[in-house]
């Protein structure tokens, strides 16, 4: 327990952010770092509360050993802590930075308290770690002769990758884009997740032994047969990358684009790998992102550094509950209340319950956009609510480019899946049995390939789990 009184005594005090005239006009990371000595009071806050929801599957996917963590930053011994971390959780520099932090919303202060500053501690503690020459490459002790691919390089397959060579496996991991990451390096933006952290700790993968080939579509450039001749285990890891299509008259119009062609692009551009013309731009464009979710967020933050004339985001859910008090009315679980992120600070146009009916347009181009709001109601006591347009809510609104973040639907389809003979399940995502392998001997998946959509920090989880059992299956 840090400090018998630490809850009593010490109030809770989040990072702040750089101002938005700053940081809109590039694409560092907008988070400030809290200060090491402010932080270790914050430790002293943990309640020793006997039953830690925090580190439980409710609170944190990876399972972090969360309030041992907390006493000893609250110590200043902080490569005790770095220890308790590195135990569960590859990537805490990432998780620490984009992870919605749900092992806060469960922290047993919440139940009438401001939470524990779970995420800044962890982040300050693997920074800390870094920057005192702790963390760097553990090579195994000896090798087994077995080799492992694995296809895919975000976070479920980097987390697989480094545990599977960690136990001595030879490991290749394969990427179709031009360079490694995944979702973690062309779908979250540079001011949430700089890539040089990213890079950092590839770094450390490939001292450790880790092999990368990019720019391999397997099925395609290597086929699947060779694959499985080559290697004695396979992990999918491609996620989930099927976008959920919006079918309206008029979708398709030129200026209407998924999300993560958006966002991959600009990712691109700040790495200097495109140049301005080459990409979709929302400069002195009127912005309209439907969906809700972080994707839609991210989408509202690039579209604000590019210049957009105005962003508007529209959701067909009904406005979660506006909550200004600090604990969680839902705890432990997660809480379905009303969330403004850093980007939407920066100017957006929000509305719930809204329909989008039909796209208009002149000359193949989108110029605007068709609404309606609806009601959320039970056809039945025991039938979900599902959405009854309004009469007379219709609006539109003039928009030039338009971004579908509505989600995903379930891992693409295509020659990987069929020449392996992967089973799907219901939903379209690969179907496992309990230790990860698939329909096929030899092939397991993880993460979002198997779950659908999901945390970053989940999929961390999953690869980890995928790679004890890949390891079990090859010893």
């Amino acid at each position: 327990m840090g400090s018998i009184r630490g809850f009593l005594d010490h109030p809770r005090v989040d990072a702040a952010y750089r101002p938005v005239q700053e940081r809109i006009g590039d694409y560092r990371e907008y988070v400030r770092k809290v200060p090491e000595r402010d932080l270790m009071t914050q430790g002293a806050r943990c309640m020793d509360c006997g039953i830690p929801y925090c580190q439980s599957s409710r609170g944190c996917p990876v399972l972090n050993l969360i309030p041992e963590w907390d006493d000893y930053v609250y110590h200043s011994e902080w490569r005790d802590a770095l220890i308790r971390l590195e135990m569960t959780n590859n990537f805490p520099e990432i998780t620490g930075r984009v992870c919605p932090a749900p092992c806060e919303t469960a922290c047993t202060l919440a139940i009438n308290n401001s939470p524990v500053t779970i995420k800044q501690i962890e982040l300050a503690i693997v920074e800390h770690g870094f920057t005192m020459g702790w963390i760097g490459p553990r090579p195994p002790a000896r090798e087994t002769g077995r080799s492992v691919a694995v296809i895919g390089s975000g976070p479920a397959g980097l987390a697989a990758a480094q545990q599977l060579r960690r136990a001595g496996h030879s490991v290749t991991v394969f990427e179709k884009s031009d360079r490694v990451g995944g979702i973690l390096r062309y779908g979250i933006p540079d001011f949430k997740l700089e890539k040089k952290v990213l890079d950092r700790r590839l770094e450390q993968m490939k001292a450790e032994g880790v092999q990368f080939q990019c720019d391999v579509t397997i099925g395609e450039d290597i086929s699947a047969r060779y694959l499985r001749k080559s290697y004695d285990a396979i992990l999918l890891a491609t996620g989930a990358g099927e976008p959920r299509n919006l079918e309206v008259p008029g979708q398709e119009l030129g200026g209407i684009h998924f999300a993560m062609e958006y966002l991959t692009q600009s990712n691109r551009l700040v790495a200097g790998d495109l140049h301005l013309n080459e990409i979709i731009s929302a400069r002195n464009r009127r912005v309209l992102v439907i969906g809700g979710g972080d994707t839609g967020s991210d989408c509202i933050g690039t579209a604000n550094r590019q210049g957009a004339k105005e962003v508007h985001q529209v959701e067909i859910l009904p406005q979660p509950l506006q909550w200004d008090k600090t604990w969680n009315p839902e705890w432990p679980d997660w809480p379905n209340i009303l969330r403004t992120s850093g980007s939407h600070m920066e100017g957006c146009k929000r509305r719930w319950s809204v329909l989008t009916r039909e796209f208009s347009g002149s000359d193949g181009q989108v110029s605007g956009a068709n609404f309606s709001e609806v009601k959320w109601e039970k056809s039945s006591p025991d039938a979900p609510p599902a959405p009854t347009a309004v009469p007379g809510s219709e609006f539109s609104l003039e928009v030039d480019l338009v971004f579908l973040a509505m989600g995903f639907l379930h891992v693409r389809h295509g020659k990987l899946l069929d020449d392996l003979k992967i089973e799907l399940d219901s939903r379209g995502n690969v179907d496992i049995q309990e230790n990860y392998d698939t329909s096929v001997t030899g092939v397991f998946a993880a993460g979002d390939a198997h779950t659908g959509a999901s945390l970053v920090v989940r999929s961390i989880f999953h690869g980890r789990m995928a790679a004890e059992a890949i390891d079990d299956f090859l010893r």
